[in-house]
């Protein structure tokens, strides 16, 4: 389990007061894995770039401060209907899963990140990261 066990559950107890816990672990494995929405940290990157806000996800990932997000800033990352695809997984509206999202995401990254890289291979497939989320999840409660 390893470093999904440290990073994952340093978030599991904010996950689970959060609305529909379950569902937005979803969403998480979606963002961050390498066949979920975004295509993982690397298209993560260049949804970031696009937007002008490269420089926020490269602080999350490097070594130094994190870089706070808005959840408007994060809203132009995703585009319209990703965000809608995501909110709709979660049963609430786009600007209640941004908001969040701009909580969690900055520290999981840099968490899932301890050296200031990428993991070469990314961070897996959503069926991995969903079931290691899953299971922290469970031991959590």
């Amino acid at each position: 389990m390893g470093l999904f066990d440290s990073v994952l559950g340093a978030v599991s107890s904010q996950l689970q007061e959060q609305v529909g816990g379950s569902n937005l672990t979803q969403v998480l494995g979606n963002l961050l894995a390498n066949n979920g929405e975004l295509g993982g940290l690397q298209g993560m990157m260049e949804k970031f770039n696009q937007a002008g806000l490269g420089n926020v996800l490269s602080s999350w990932i490097g070594s130094g401060s994190n870089l706070p997000i808005s959840a408007d800033q994060l809203s132009s990352v995703l585009g319209p209907d990703t965000l809608s695809k995501l909110a709709g997984q979660v049963g609430m509206d786009g600007s209640q899963l941004t908001d969040q999202l701009a909580e969690m995401l900055p520290g999981l990254v840099d968490k899932l990140t301890p050296n200031g890289t990428a993991p070469e291979g990314g961070l897996g497939n959503a069926g991995d990261l969903l079931g290691m989320l899953g299971g922290l999840l469970g031991k959590a409660s």
